[in-house]
This record gives structure tokens, sequence and C-alpha cells, in this order.
């Protein structure tokens, strides 16, 4: 995979890989790793095939409601407070591994809520990575089946989103404020997103990133998310994830019931 296309996929753990790459085996009529590496090797279409299986990402908006919730309340309304203060007006904010796009656009939905309801005008720069071309083009698209939505309120819904046929289409104001990029975590020679030319940022969320890789690429990954934060910047882990040792003392977590950490020095 890593020589055929690019991707390196040795730093996810193994007890994943395996579970992934069996999917494979009864789509392929084999029955073990030795003979999946051989159709692997005389079916080079697979490599597409496996890529997508070992790169699936499950996301829907507003995932785990109560995160979202103490962003629409506390946090976001904080940040703002905080930069009206210094004469601010631009926020950034970063949603690694962002999948089809189900995480920055429910972002963008609360901050166009929050600035239309207060008429504050401000500049929002939401940054969406993922390294996975498919899932960024998803998500540019905008194109979303019921199954993403379930946890959207009826009025959100119908304001920013048109039904057509099985699917819902997000209203070009909300693409607009996304802006997606492909972005490798775990590659060591880039910092920050080139979108964003650099980190600064008020938010990252990574969330159900950290879970696939082992501690080794954790501590990578960690290196990239604390050097891409403000100084009390928020980061936002998955509900299975942890700071790692390193960073243990430099944040501070928000509450008990969510993994919002606070940069604290």
């Amino acid at each position: 995979m890593k020589s055929k296309k690019g991707f390196d996929f040795s730093g996810y753990r193994l007890q994943i890989l395996e579970r992934r790459i069996r999917k494979r085996f009864y789509y392929t009529n084999t029955e073990n790793f030795h003979e999946y590496f051989e159709h692997l090797v005389n079916n080079p279409s697979e490599l597409n095939n496996l890529f997508d299986v070992l790169a699936l990402n499950v996301s829907h908006f507003f995932r785990n409601a109560l995160t979202f919730e103490l962003l629409r309340k506390k946090i976001i309304p904080d940040i703002l407070s905080k930069k009206k203060l210094h004469n601010e007006n631009n926020i950034r904010i970063w949603s690694a591994g962002c999948a089809n796009g189900d995480e920055p656009y429910s972002v963008a939905i609360i901050f166009k809520e929050l600035l239309d309801r207060n008429e504050t005008n401000f500049q929002i720069d939401l940054f969406a990575t993922d390294f996975d071309e498919k899932s960024l083009n998803e998500g540019r698209k905008g194109i979303y089946k019921a199954s993403s939505l379930k946890n959207i309120k009826y009025g959100i819904l119908n304001k920013y989103f048109v039904a057509e046929r099985d699917y819902f289409i997000l209203n070009d104001e909300i693409k607009k404020m996304v802006r997606f990029s492909s972005f490798d975590l775990v590659n060591e020679h880039n910092r920050f997103p080139s979108e964003s030319i650099y980190g600064g940022f008020d938010i990252v969320f990574c969330r159900n990133v950290l879970i696939y890789y082992d501690i080794e690429i954790q501590k990578l990954i960690f290196d990239r998310l604390y050097n891409s934060l403000n100084h009390n910047g928020y980061l936002i882990l998955g509900e299975a994830e942890n700071i790692i040792e390193k960073y243990k003392y430099s944040f501070k977590r928000e509450n008990n019931y969510c993994k919002i950490y606070v940069k604290s020095d």
C-alpha cells in the first residue's frame, strides 16, 4: 500500500488492520492473509478496495450531541467574548480526520447560528483535512444520506438542507465556510495543513483518529496538535481517546462529561 499508493498504515493498531483486511477475504475468494496477498499482487485494482476498507470513517452530523451542545452554549461564546475583548475578529478551527465533512459542517452551522443571532461580524476560518481524497471530495459536494442527519433538529435540517430523493443537499452558504484539503497527520514533513498556512487554531478536533494508531504514532500526532493550538485553545478528542503522558500536564480537562481539553501551558 505504501509503495503503490503512498499511504503508510503501518502505524495502525495490528488488531484493527487484521479485522479490516479480513473483510476483503469474502469478496476476493481468499481464506487467509497469504492468499489475499497473492490476490493483491495479481490484481492491482484490489488495492483501491483495500484502501477504502482501511480508511473507513464512520461519522454523522453532531456526533456526540453533548460535545456540540457545550460548543454552542459555552466554548464558542467564551471564544467570541475573548476575541472581542482583544479587538480580534478572526477565529480559526481545524477538523483533523474530517472524513466526509459531517464534523466541520456541524461546527459551521453552530457558528452561523450564533453569529446571526448576535449580529456579530467575525471571520471564521474552518479547515477540514483528511488523507483520503475520496472522502474529501464527498465532503466538498455536501450531499448526505438521511442516516448522517439523525442528530439534526428539524428546524436546522429545513434551514440548511434541501431534500432530493434519498439524499439531503447542504446549502452553499455553509459549504463555503469550510475549506477541505488533503493532510496526513503522520507525515513528519508537514507540521500544519498547507491550506491553513500556519497553526494558531482556537479549536482543534481530532476525534476517533488516535484510536487507530499505536502509541508511537500518537506521540507524533500529539506533537502536531499541541503545536497547532493557541494558548487556551481547545482540543476535542473522541470519547475513547485520552491525552498521552507527555502532554498530561499541558492540557486541563474542560469538564467531566466530554473529552474537551484546554491548552494550559
